[in-house]
């Protein structure tokens, strides 16, 4: 099993800017998948893994050796100091994976589709990808405007979420606007009805804005359906991961009721 001891290695030098620098993960549209629940998410969705690092402590863990198993793929032992420079993680599993990014697929026209103008917390980005997985959203497009979708902080929120949607970064949102055949949602206050006294049935594409100023002014215009969730007075606007949950969960209420 080959070990890599130097920082010079051309594999550690390709993760270790996979692991900084979004250019990089765009030019080589590849990327990390940081510990052992990622990687087995992938596997579960049978995505094709191209590379594991994994040290020598990681190695000797059961957990690890079952998923480089069932990998079918070679392992390559890198040093535990080199490992630390690529993981974020504040206890390491001690294994990575090297992964190819999917060509993003053509946007849809119909169906269920969840739309993020500009939302730019890793975090929240993840979060709301996780929501949209267990809600049965069919295709999640991001504006140029958001967090890097294949960056670490955001596979490890989203927590094998990235595996079971259709995904379309730097999507032209006006332009998916424009060739929808269902309506456009967005939450905001002005003009807006409570969320719960509207029909969220049929094709729908709801819209969430950027953490500081909501959905974008072009976007607004072209929504069909304004939406606001009822709060008690005197309380800020929510989280928007939060806010996507509530949204998302009702058009999943009213879709089952009928």
């Amino acid at each position: 099993m080959e070990v890599i001891h130097s920082p010079h290695n051309a594999l550690y030098k390709l993760c270790h800017k996979l692991a900084t620098h979004r250019r990089d993960r765009l030019k080589q549209k590849k990327t990390l998948l940081d510990g052992a629940h990622l990687v087995a998410a992938a596997l579960d969705a049978q995505w094709p893994l191209e590379k594991l690092l994994v040290t020598p402590d990681g190695l000797a863990n059961p957990e690890n050796s079952a998923l480089i198993v069932a990998s079918d793929v070679d392992a390559t032992v890198l040093d535990p100091a080199l490992f630390q420079t690529l993981t974020e993680l504040p206890s390491p599993t001690g294994l990575i994976a090297l992964v190819a990014i999917p060509d993003a697929p053509a946007m849809r026209s119909d169906g269920l589709c969840l739309l993020l103008d500009g939302v730019q917390d890793p975090g929240n980005v993840g979060s709301m990808l996780r929501t949209a997985a267990a809600a049965g959203v069919d295709q999640v497009l991001l504006s140029s405007q958001c967090a890097d979708l294949w960056s670490p902080k955001v596979l490890r929120a989203g927590m094998g979420a990235h595996f079971a949607l259709n995904l379309v970064e730097r999507a032209d949102l006006l332009q998916f606007a424009e060739q929808f055949s269902g309506r456009l949602g967005a939450l905001m206050l002005d003009g807006a009805v409570d969320l719960y006294e509207a029909r969220l049935h049929g094709d729908l594409a709801l819209v969430m804005g950027s953490e500081g100023q909501g959905v974008s002014e072009e976007l607004s215009q072209r929504a069909q359906l304004r939406l606001k969730i009822p709060m008690h007075a005197g309380i800020e606007s929510l989280n928007v991961g939060a806010a996507t949950a509530i949204c998302l969960y009702e058009r999943l209420r009213q879709t089952r009721a009928v």
